[in-house]
């Protein structure tokens, strides 16, 4: 990818992250996007920043380029686009992956019972800062043939599972965009598709939720830190969903998946890559097997999903 300009959303910290060392490692210019940078954080509050990321993206061969960029203001997007129109001229890929919606989730509380600010908060981060994001950037990917547009969402089909309404609306609202950008952009010379990771490695998972690190997670599953840990064995991390990424941004025959949503398992099956450790966490399969059926994962090997 040496010469392919990327901007990936969303990129301080996980998927964002991941996808964005996955492009650099191909040799692609990527600009790292976010609100944190090391002297000022995001509400998230969370230390990761737009430059950590971006050094590590040149540290694999390509180039970095940290922008600070809140997707909620216009004004921040319209600076972004004309410095990249001013550098290069135009965008090879564009990776969606604004999220900051973690502080507006109220998982476990009936829809009409939550805070609806913080609900109307979620709506605006989670889906908003997308078409934001898409109005703003998506004449840049016009301007290259064959460009790619790619949203990040959570899951890889429509079926409610209970997350909430807020935040079922958010996922499937980019699932949607998805579907739309593929049949917008394909009149166009474009692809547009959406992806989704499985069980996630996220930073915040590891430091947070198990308290543990990206070397030692696997005590996490055992350590009785969670009621999901026996789920955590199926977990992936964040570059697991980037090599995905990397491998449609190097398919030239990637506009047979436009408008679909494509889950690091999926990709896995049909590109062949592994996580870093070497395993292919199947997070699909494992749904299927031991998560409908509500069957104690304790008792599952789960060595056979990975």
């Amino acid at each position: 990818m040496n010469g392919k300009v990327t901007v990936v959303t969303g990129a301080t910290r996980g998927c964002g992250r991941g996808i964005a060392v996955e492009l650099g490692a191909l040799g692609a210019t990527v600009y790292v996007t976010g609100r944190t940078t090391r002297a000022r954080r995001s509400p998230m509050n969370r230390p990761e920043t737009i430059e950590d990321t971006a050094e590590l993206v040149t540290a694999m061969g390509g180039l970095g380029i940290p922008v600070r960029c809140d997707f909620t203001e216009v004004s921040d997007v319209d600076a972004l686009r004309a410095r990249v129109e001013s550098e290069h001229g135009g965008l090879d890929i564009l990776v969606d992956d604004v999220w900051g919606g973690d502080p507006f989730v109220e998982f476990g509380i009936p829809f009409w019972e939550s805070d609806l600010d913080k609900a109307l908060g979620l709506a605006r981060n989670g889906v908003e800062t997308h078409l934001i994001a898409l109005h703003r950037l998506l004449p840049l990917v016009l301007r290259r043939p064959g460009g790619l547009v790619i949203e990040v969402t959570d899951g890889d089909n429509d079926d409610y599972v209970g997350a909430g309404i807020p935040y079922y609306l958010v996922k499937s609202g980019v699932r949607a965009l998805g579907r739309a950008l593929g049949a917008e952009l394909a009149g166009h010379g474009c692809t547009g598709l959406a992806v989704t990771p499985g069980y996630l490695r996220s930073e915040f998972m590891l430091d947070t939720v198990y308290q543990v690190t990206e070397e030692n997670w696997r005590d996490a599953v055992t350590g009785g830190r969670s009621p999901h840990a026996a789920h955590f064995a199926v977990s992936e991390s964040p570059r697991y969903l980037g090599r995905g990424v990397a491998a449609l941004a190097t398919d030239p025959e990637v506009a047979r998946f436009a408008g679909q949503t494509l889950a690091s398992w999926t990709l896995m099956r049909e590109y062949g890559f592994t996580d870093l450790d070497g395993t292919r966490p199947d997070w699909g399969r494992w749904y299927d097997d031991v998560v409908k059926p509500d069957i104690d994962p304790s008792t599952v090997d789960a060595s056979r999903y990975r």
